[in-house]
């Protein structure tokens, strides 16, 4: 494959776009087609649910049961994606083309690589692992049948994030936009005509995802190819270990974020599990919702990172202190409107995934708690991406940590057994709160030692 050509005049344009751009504007660029693949991307995976609970609430329990394998493997995506991309906007920002294209290519090649060994493993220990994440004897079957399949397109999973976020990083938002609509209605197209016109159940649900991430992947690539700066390809695969040190070690923090996101999931399933699958199908719906209110925050976020990558990387600090403040306070708003639609419509929401009267009780309160702790969780995201992006990987890491491993996984370990259902209905808002309140002084800190002149070294 010949050597990709490198346009003078698209770097410049770029380059220009990236710290010339009031920012403000460019926030407003940048978020608006992340904020809308987020919430695509959301509610594709909120149809899975939405269809799959059609069958049954044993099928509706089986979604979230195999959640902990679907978070741990887009936390494993997440680490290369966030680690090669922020690499790849600081590099662009300090036109070091080159250095760019080995990193986006060498996570390419381990994301490959870890889908494959997730495959395989996975398959190997299906039943194990969905007992340990909480599989009832009812709902077992179910989740069997879908994750069997979700398995299969592991590696796909996770080199798509690579190549969405090597999009991302470098201002093309609108590009990665499209690659994950395109996936993202197809499979809100697939899903009923694979579980119910085809017969094919619940794994017709993973079928429709697995069929939808390879068209997503395809274009993306495409893109990748022959839209960006970079050039995606095996000549480029770097062969030093730094450079896939420094690509964990950068993204470390999405891992963990993921990480213990799943541990999380394992331990909410597991606390449910007495009170029967109900609570199981309750807790998926309120998680997808969830997802949608939360993909505001992350969208917005997103079109964030590439800003304060490349502003910091040509060392113009005030547009990424500017930065940081029009997306904090582009995040409260927007949550803020989400959270009160939510909370208000909370039972309505709920009706329209399972009817039964338990289904509906559990999840409506649970919603209504979390959409009202929401308006914290701007604080939490945009200082955690503020510092993963400028490479302050310890403290991003720690923050990472804060929301699930720090506050919501000894909560839930703690309140159920003290109150019941209420325990694990409250543990999440809780836990937001707390962590949103840790990342203030990681701010503060920040800002207060970035350079206050352009230009200046760190």
């Amino acid at each position: 494959m010949p050597r990709k050509e490198i346009n003078p005049d698209h770097e410049q344009q770029q380059y220009t776009k990236m710290t010339g751009t009031p920012i403000p504007k460019l926030v407003f660029l940048l978020s608006l087609p992340s904020i809308v693949s987020m919430i695509i991307t959301s509610i594709y995976n909120t149809a899975d649910a939405y269809f799959v609970s059609q069958i049954s609430t044993a099928a509706s329990g089986a979604v979230g049961i195999v959640l902990p394998m679907m978070a741990l493997t887009q936390g494993i995506g997440f680490t290369y994606a966030v680690g090669a991309g922020t690499q790849v906007a600081q590099l662009l920002g300090a036109r070091k083309v080159e250095e760019a294209n080995q990193y986006g290519s060498s996570a390419m090649a381990i994301a490959i690589i870890s889908g494959i060994l997730i495959t395989l493993f996975g398959q190997w220990q299906l039943d194990n692992l969905l007992r340990l994440f909480g599989a009832t004897e009812t709902i077992l079957p179910y989740a069997k049948d879908y994750a069997r399949w979700i398995l299969f397109g592991a590696p796909i999973s996770i080199s798509q994030f690579v190549l969405n976020l090597q999009l991302r990083f470098q201002g093309k938002n609108n590009l990665s936009m499209v690659g994950l609509m395109i996936g993202g209605i197809l499979n809100i197209i697939l899903d009923p005509i694979f579980i119910f016109t085809f017969g094919l159940g619940i794994k017709g649900a993973a079928m429709a995802t697995i069929l939808s991430q390879m068209v997503s992947w395809a274009i993306l690539y495409w893109m990748v190819r022959n839209k960006s700066i970079l050039e995606i390809s095996l000549r480029n695969i770097s062969s030093r270990i730094q450079t896939y040190a420094t690509i964990v070690g950068t993204g470390i923090s999405s891992f963990l974020r993921q990480g213990l996101a799943s541990i999380a999931i394992i331990l909410l399933n597991n606390a449910a599990r007495p009170f029967g699958d109900e609570a199981i199908a309750a807790i998926v719906i309120v998680g997808r919702v969830s997802m949608i209110m939360f993909s505001v925050i992350i969208g917005i976020g997103q079109g964030f990172q590439p800003i304060a990558g490349y502003n910091y990387g040509a060392k113009m600090y005030s547009r990424v202190r500017e930065a940081w403040r029009v997306t904090y306070i582009a995040m409260t708003v927007l949550v803020s409107i989400t959270g009160a639609i939510i909370f208000i419509n909370s039972p309505s929401i709920i009706r329209a995934f399972r009817s039964d009267a338990m289904v509906v009780s559990i999840g409506s309160t649970m919603l209504r708690y979390i959409s009202l702790s929401l308006i914290a969780q701007p604080m939490l995201t945009s200082t955690n991406m503020l510092l993963q992006t400028t490479g302050h990987i310890k403290a991003s890491s720690f923050l990472a940590a804060t929301r699930q491993g720090l506050f919501f996984i000894p909560l839930l370990l703690v309140l159920p057994p003290l109150f019941g259902i209420r325990g694990i209905q409250i543990s999440q808002p809780i836990a937001d709160v707390l962590s949103a309140i840790a990342a203030i002084p990681f701010l503060i800190y920040f800002m207060k030692n970035l350079p206050k002149v352009d230009g200046a070294e760190k």
